[in-house]
């Protein structure tokens, strides 16, 4: 790791090697290279594994599932207590690895590993709550329960802009229901799963329980959609390689968590509280520089509260600073990689085209680092109203009426998120029950807990990761009918 830039007190924790079966191994193929977003410098490289070694990776969590299993779900939960406390030791090694191989701040990244840990903290003192069911039986000499056991063999795949929290929302509720787990993490961002993974190891998850495979994405998927031995899939990313996704999986039948493409609408209405719309807006559109799931896509202001709104947002955008993730006084980090930069400027080019104002911001300072951009008069048929930008480009779009608001929020087949910004009770109620979203945060952007249900409906996907909700996904029902009492 280069020597000034996020150098790690730990430097066992950048890891070049695959985790198979609790053993640390390189591929035979060509490495995948990762690299800086910001400052375009190699970070490192990990192995691109055959199909052959992610086979052993499935066979290795097949062969110590049922020890695992076997185990009481307070002892898991023993187990994960321990990862979570080596997790905050090393709290600020893992934030710079995460800074490194995203871009994101260094404060993001610190959030991000508070977050994951708190996943891992929570399922780890929730193992032992699925207690399953007693019936009550109709007919004499009859008792009905419903037991709870592990789905099994699980897969997980996880995206780059959460590299770290996304993997911990789903290994804590799968390893906490006493399955294992074979991840696949994304090529651009695979250094913080095997950081963890290193932490798990050492907490004492047992070998096979978790394996962290990286290489070619296609025929890591190939191998863990076809196996009749892994029982459920958790994905998150597109839809469009999560519909794939769930077509490989249909053959086998598996359990599926989908969490997909989210097209966010913020809702500001003429009643809101300008500072906490102003704060609602910057977390929602602007956090880990747009990149996230549930980013505020498309922003829609009725007109009494327009140009007020317009007059602030404009300089809350003017006033982040993007740069190095590493700098204190740095608000914004780089795009993940060059294709990203193109989508935000093609979206803010189309905006323009189609008679939006340009009201600050926009361009790039260097090939990676996009500038913040604000747009007023944005088309409701705008590329930015159609597909996720995930970037830095905030677009206005005024309405009149509640019903109207709502109509054009609903306008997409996605459902995953939506946020509200607005003082009536009576207008909060009725926007946050006709929202076609799986989550409604209100006056709210920070709606991501280990307590609460993460998942949205539509296209956006299936599923929920956190709460209770999250380990019921791990969990298959039982129900036994027994006679001669």
């Amino acid at each position: 790791m280069n020597a000034t830039r996020g150098k790690l007190d730990n430097a066992e924790l950048l890891i070049e090697e695959a985790l198979v079966g609790g053993e640390w191994l390189r591929g035979d193929a060509a490495p995948i290279i990762v690299d800086d977003p910001y400052s375009l410098d190699v970070i490192g490289e990990v192995p691109s594994l055959s199909q052959s070694q992610v086979q052993w990776a499935v066979d290795a969590a097949a062969e110590a599932l049922p020890g695992w299993a076997a185990r009481t779900a307070t002892e898991r939960g023993r187990i994960l207590n321990r990862w979570h406390d080596l997790i905050a030791a090393n709290r600020e090694d893992l934030a710079r690895i995460i800074t490194r191989e995203n871009g994101k701040t260094i404060r993001e990244a610190r959030a991000e590993i508070d977050n994951g840990a708190g996943y891992i903290k929570y399922y780890a003192d929730h193992a032992d709550t699925a207690l399953g069911e007693i019936i009550p039986s109709p007919l004499p000499g009859k008792r009905f329960s419903v037991d709870y056991e592990p789905v099994g063999v699980c897969a997980a795949i996880t995206p780059w802009n959460f590299p770290f929290a996304m993997l911990a929302r789903k290994l804590g509720p799968a390893l906490a229901a006493g399955c294992s787990v074979v991840a696949k993490p994304a090529d651009l961002t695979p250094f913080s799963a095997l950081a963890i993974a290193r932490l798990a190891l050492e907490a004492g998850v047992p070998k096979g329980v978790l394996s962290i495979v990286t290489g070619n994405a296609q025929q890591v998927g190939e191998v863990l959609t076809g196996s009749p031995v892994v029982r459920k899939l958790s994905f998150t990313g597109s839809t469009g390689v999560g519909a794939m996704l769930a077509a490989a999986c249909a053959p086998t039948v598996k359990r599926m968590s989908l969490e997909l493409g989210g097209n966010a609408p913020l809702l500001v209405f003429d009643d809101a509280d300008l500072d906490i719309a102003m704060e609602t807006v910057m977390i929602a559109k602007f956090r880990n520089a747009g990149q996230t799931c549930i980013a505020a896509n498309r922003i829609y202001v009725q007109r009494g509260i327009l140009g007020r709104f317009l007059a602030a947002l404009k300089a809350k955008v003017e006033a982040l600073r993007p740069g190095d993730g590493f700098e204190d006084d740095t608000d914004i980090g780089p795009l993940i990689d060059e294709r990203a930069v193109a989508k935000v400027d093609r979206h803010l080019q189309d905006a323009l085209q189609r008679g939006g104002e340009l009201l600050a911001g926009g361009g790039t300072a260097n090939s990676r680092l996009a500038q913040p951009a604000l747009v007023a008069g944005v088309a409701r048929d705008a590329l930015l109203t159609r597909e996720e930008t995930f970037g830095p480009l905030a677009g206005i779009i005024a309405f009149d009426t509640l019903e109207e608001g709502l109509a054009l929020a609903n306008d997409t087949p996605f459902g995953l998120c939506a946020y509200v910004c607005a003082q009536d009770a009576a207008t909060i109620a009725h926007a946050s029950r006709g929202l076609q979203t799986g989550m409604v945060g209100v006056n709210n952007a920070a709606i991501s807990l280990p307590s609460t249900p993460f998942g949205g409906i539509k296209m956006s996907g299936m599923g929920r990761e956190g709460s209770l909700h999250g380990l019921m996904e791990y969990l298959n029902l039982k129900y036994v009918a027994q006679g001669g009492l």
